[in-house]
């Protein structure tokens, strides 16, 4: 039965490390995300979580906890953001816009209903 006990053990330590490890990490983060925080600041809350990982860890989170979501919200979107303006850059007109834009110059007359028919076939394929 002993081994049963060190084995539940085992698993609870072992979770328990693993989300510890998230949190500093989360921590880690957090500092150096956060533009409004001095460096010196930032040097003495690494130093803090060296010396005194769990007490750090855990005043870091109630002290600055609110701002650590707000934080990763913010550069989450300025990421989405960075993200979809590339996608738009290299994906360019969409085959609707490619046509609108052919049949205004088909109607202004700058090109012939031929080049027409071939921009909307080139715009459609």
């Amino acid at each position: 039965m002993s081994n049963f006990w060190d084995l539940l053990w085992l698993m609870f330590s072992a979770f328990m490390f693993v989300a510890y490890l998230f949190v500093m990490f989360q921590v880690v983060a957090d500092l150096f995300r956060d533009s409004e925080l001095g460096g010196f600041s930032k040097a003495l809350w690494i130093i803090g979580l060296i010396l005194l990982p769990f007490l750090t860890a855990l005043v870091y989170v109630i002290a600055r906890g609110s701002g650590m979501a707000r934080r990763q919200q913010a550069a989450l979107q300025k990421t989405q953001s960075e993200a979809e303006s590339y996608i738009r850059q290299v994906a360019g007109k969409s085959p609707a816009d490619q046509i609108a834009d052919a049949k205004r110059l088909l109607d202004a007359g700058t090109i012939s209903a031929d080049e027409f028919d071939r921009l909307k076939a080139k715009a459609l394929a």
